[in-house]
């Protein structure tokens, strides 16, 4: 009896595991496609993008209540105990990047039908660095690799570092011809939420760490000095 109790204990953590990975890998898939229908203008992928965020929200879901039942019927300790709530945390940071590939989907239909602006090959580059960081912090969290969780976690900066980049080129466009105030709008809520998803990665990489070692990175999160956050100024409704 107690042998089948712990070997049912064992396939619930594994069954978190794996969802966890599937959620991951869904959501790399999204933010791939959302970066893609801006740079090509695909209306139809962003459609697409848009209709299967509800997919990751199931898993959220899942990856919570599997939690909530470990917490409530098995009462884990140490090394258990931190891979069930790190697997919520992760999962909400999931759950966010999901969201914020969405917000980018729904812009590509306006951006489709206005001039094409320099500033978008700026977003082009920042979002295959976003992306990468998705990549490694996955990769991090497959392995439970603090080390690699630190490398994306310091990596933050240059992410904050293009967002502000482009701010400001974005900025100059909008003061030279005003005719490019709108969209010049619309690339600054895409920047700003890129930036966004580079904050969630680096939130996994700080669980990832606390998951391997037991234990929260030491001194404070490296960011961009003068980071604009262009939610506040312009109202950008941000996740959701």
């Amino acid at each position: 009896m107690a042998e089948h109790m712990i070997k049912a204990y064992e396939d619930e953590l594994a069954r978190l595991s794996g969802l966890l990975a599937r959620m991951g890998g869904l959501a790399e898939a999204q933010l791939a496609d959302a970066i893609d229908a801006i740079v090509r203008r695909d209306v139809a992928l962003a459609d697409r993008i848009i209709e299967t965020d509800i997919q990751i929200d199931q898993l959220d879901r899942e990856i919570e209540a599997l939690a909530v039942r470990l917490l409530a019927l098995r009462q884990p300790m140490g090394p258990d105990l931190r891979q069930i709530v790190s697997a919520s945390r992760i999962g909400t940071d999931l759950e966010r990047i999901g969201d914020l590939a969405k917000n980018l989907a729904k812009r590509v239909p306006i951006l489709s039908q206005a001039t094409p602006m320099r500033a978008v090959r700026g977003l082009e580059r920042m979002g295959r660095q976003v992306l990468g960081q998705l990549k490694d912090v996955l990769d991090a969290l497959s392995a439970r690799d603090a080390d690699a969780a630190r490398i994306v976690w310091q990596r933050d900066e240059e992410i904050d570092d293009m967002n502000n980049s482009l701010f400001r080129e974005l900025l100059t466009y909008m003061m030279e011809d005003p005719r490019t105030i709108t969209v010049s709008t619309h690339l600054l809520f895409i920047s700003k939420n890129l930036e966004r998803v580079g904050d969630h990665c680096t939130n996994i990489a700080e669980t990832i760490h606390y998951l391997s070692t037991g234990s929260t990175f030491e001194g404070d999160r490296p960011k961009a000095v003068g980071a604009y956050d262009t939610s506040d100024a312009t109202g950008d409704p941000g996740e959701g």
